[in-house]
């Protein structure tokens, strides 16, 4: 048989204790052989963190930079329900606070990630608006649902918007593919309170739902406040409180409007969101047509 098989009574030998006794008794004696000392385990040493808030009142380019491929749970108001907001909070021990930390049954949870341009069926839409453009070009969700997306670019200066289209490139809806002619600055860093800029964006020969479009988007956007966030599972002790107001008008038809309060922290991005009706006009609006907040689920 061959060398590696044996019959049962080898086997019983093998395993028999008191042979087992002997077999350790000679390994220890023998030659005056002595068993190896190990040395303690020592764990290696903790690689650095990409980004830590150091809390200094205002937000920096690297304080928001993407990360792609890395999922983000949030908890979003379901689609047609609408949340009360208080954004304006309270001052509590010299401090803001806004308290958005009640937990709703029917919030539902959304998973969200960043990826690379190229990924895209839209990737050669924006070669000429990306053309020469330093820093990094990403693509993100722009709804919970992720069927549009936002090109985004992200450098020193700031974080701005290039346009936005479908996930997919045919869906049921029909195509969406909006380019602007020039990027739009979204955040300009630093974000620090008192910080405000218009920044204005124009789409020619897009698309929108399988139809042709043409228009013009304006973005009013400040940094009103900074102060301390809770949520259902964390608390945020220095967000800033960013309000952008979106004037869309389109070449054709009526000019509509619609307001977005965010909450931003350093290292971690947009952590609260309320977003109003279409035609709000009060800065603090205490209704928002949808609410969604940084999850740990």
């Amino acid at each position: 048989m061959p060398a590696w098989v044996y019959s049962s009574e080898e086997i019983h030998a093998l395993f028999d204790p008191a042979l087992l006794v002997l077999r350790a008794f000679a390994l220890g004696c023998g030659d005056n052989r002595t068993f190896p000392t190990r040395e303690p385990y020592r764990p290696g040493e903790p690689g650095p963190l990409d980004c830590v808030p150091n809390l200094d009142g205002r937000i920096d380019s690297v304080e928001l930079a993407p990360a792609l491929g890395v999922s983000v749970g949030l908890l979003v108001s379901p689609a047609g329900t609408e949340r009360s907001v208080d954004l304006v909070g309270a001052v509590i021990e010299e401090r803001r606070v806004w308290d958005f930390s009640l937990d709703f049954a029917d919030d539902q949870l959304a998973r969200l990630s960043a990826s690379a341009l190229e990924e895209h069926w839209f990737a050669d839409d924006f070669a000429a608006i990306t053309a020469g453009l330093s820093g990094e070009i990403f693509v993100s969700p722009v709804d919970a649902g992720g069927r549009t997306l936002g090109v985004y670019h992200h450098d020193a200066q700031a974080l701005s918007l290039l346009g936005t289209a479908s996930a997919a490139e045919d869906p049921p809806e029909g195509r969406t593919l909006l380019v602007y002619g020039a990027p739009v600055a979204l955040y300009r860093f630093p974000i620090e309170p008192g910080a405000e800029h218009v920044s204005v964006g124009e789409v020619r020969n897009g698309t929108f739902r399988g139809l042709p479009y043409a228009g013009r988007d304006v973005y009013e956007v400040s940094v009103v406040a900074a102060g301390r966030v809770e949520l259902p599972d964390l608390s945020f002790t220095q967000a800033h409180r960013v309000d952008v107001r979106v004037t869309v008008e389109p070449a054709a038809g009526a000019p509509s409007t619609q307001r977005q309060t965010s909450f931003l922290f350093e290292c971690f991005g947009e952590i609260a969101r309320a977003t109003s009706r279409l035609g709000e006009s009060a800065e603090d609006f205490t209704t928002a047509a949808e609410l969604r907040r940084l999850s740990l689920e």
